[in-house]
């Protein structure tokens, strides 16, 4: 960030978020979060623009302010500009402006002199931003909130507490994602975007968080396009991913996981609730809602007429879902999966009419995978027939019959090798997997050490200078 652009991120009642791909209006929640983690915060931003390379320290303490009995908010910074000319930072406020605020930054931060301070730019290069967050808020039980030791690689919420369980009798809904997400901070970063750029990581405990797409874990997936509309006017298109956890049954896991401009605002968000619960055990879906705003925490959406109209269509959607598909998990299925209609041409054409009419489209698997480029595993419609009734037929009929059924064995010893071959590709993918994870982290590990030894040589440099 510039000077200008740090002024404006520690100050209150700003926000110049105009662009159509941001998230809300209320900027980033820089100090909504930093204020929920801990008692204070030191921001270090350093910025090259129109060829000026800038570098400030911001303090937002709550701390300072309590103890200080101040009525008003007091974010003390300094700012420096390089000189090219000398080869060093200069100040650019006046001299008892800056001594002012650096005497605040050195009592109320971790740094007691400026050169301690003004060392955190090392680890940020020509340009970046580092938080620190320190005094972190203590529990009712006098322990920090969050718990930085169970797991090197992870930050969670210490101990668990909602659910008191240790992981040798978690069940297997308990390690599921939709549970651990609540309490792990790598497992909530890793389905926070929909779609993640190329060039961008997050980094967390020195590991690359890996990107996992919920829409992968599902089995005999559909993609249902919903129209939502508004006094008449259509809203926008929404294509959603509905299908079974590979788990299920074994998992009491359901929901939707809704995004917001490639942001997740509602993790497996429960539609079905009460005694309905059992019609929609396994059933997940994804999708993106950007007709709808979301609240300025972003953790939920506002409760507009729209919100109520997407709520009571995805809570009719996993109904029909489950009616159809729960066969397919071991459940007694209460409806057949589109079987041939063998109504007269007057109903068919009173079915078509009525089809078109409906406001919500099933979407051809085909289609969808040249249009968004996604897997398919769905079966095939035209392979589930209802039972043929009980006629007389001709030897003739009997001889095709014959033919049909040794056609049908072959077709089912077809199938049966295919899911062989799957199932052996399903596990050599699983091992690649499991070694790029593996090399995935050797290359973190060997970045960060890479890294420390580049500081470590620079400082090296400078004593000797």
């Amino acid at each position: 960030m510039d000077l200008e652009a740090m002024r404006c991120c520690l100050s209150f009642g700003f926000s110049d978020k105009k662009s159509k791909s941001a998230i809300g209006q209320y900027g980033n929640g820089f100090k909504t979060s930093s204020m929920r983690l801990g008692a204070d915060v030191v921001v270090f931003s350093r910025c090259m623009k129109n060829r000026k390379l800038t570098q400030s320290v911001g303090l937002l303490s709550f701390t300072f302010l309590a103890r200080a009995g101040l009525d008003r908010i007091v974010v003390p910074m300094i700012e420096y500009e390089f000189m090219s000319a000398t080869s060093k930072w200069t100040s650019i406020c006046s001299e008892q402006h800056f001594v002012n605020n650096l005497s605040l930054l050195l009592q109320w931060s971790p740094f007691s002199t400026e050169e301690e301070l003004l060392k955190q730019f090392d680890s940020i290069g020509d340009h970046g931003t580092k938080i620190i967050i320190y005094n972190l808020w203590l529990n009712d039980e006098g322990k920090m909130e969050l718990d930085f030791y169970s797991d090197p690689e992870d930050i969670r919420i210490s101990c668990d507490a909602e659910s008191g369980k240790s992981c040798s009798r978690m069940s297997v809904s308990d390690l599921h994602l939709a549970n651990t997400l609540r309490y792990s901070l790598r497992a909530y970063l890793s389905i926070l975007y929909l779609r993640i750029p190329e060039n961008f990581c997050i980094w967390l405990c020195g590991q690359i968080v890996e990107y996992h797409n919920i829409a992968n874990d599902l089995k005999y997936r559909e993609f249902i396009l919903y129209k939502p509309q508004n006094g008449g006017c259509e809203e926008g298109s929404v294509i959603t991913s509905i299908g079974f956890l590979k788990e299920a049954p074994l998992v009491n896991i359901h929901g939707f996981n809704v995004y917001h401009k490639n942001r997740l605002i509602l993790p497996f968000w429960h539609v079905v609730v009460g005694i309905s619960v059992n019609r929609s055990r396994g059933v997940v879906g994804v999708l993106e809602a950007n007709f709808i705003k979301p609240t300025h925490n972003k953790q939920d959406f506002e409760k507009t007429p729209l919100f109520h109209k997407l709520e009571h269509r995805l809570k009719e959607m996993t109904w029909e879902y489950w009616d159809h598909h729960c066969g397919l998990i071991g459940y007694h299925a209460t409806k057949q999966l589109r079987a041939p209609s063998q109504d007269s041409p007057q109903s068919r054409k009173k079915h078509a009419t009525a089809k078109r009419k409906n406001c919500d489209h099933q979407i051809e698997p085909e289609i969808l995978k040249q249009k968004a480029g996604l897997s398919v595993n769905l079966p095939d419609p035209e392979s589930i027939q209802n039972p043929p009734a009980t006629t007389i037929t001709s030897p003739l009929e009997d001889q095709e019959m014959v033919l049909l059924l040794k056609e049908n064995e072959r077709l089912h010893a077809r199938c049966l090798e295919i899911e062989k071959k799957e199932e052996e590709f399903n596990a050599k993918v699983t091992l690649l997997r499991k070694e790029l994870k593996e090399e995935q982290r050797k290359y973190a590990r060997l970045l960060v050490q890479s890294a420390v030894l580049e500081n470590s040589k620079r400082e090296h440099t400078v004593i000797i200078v």
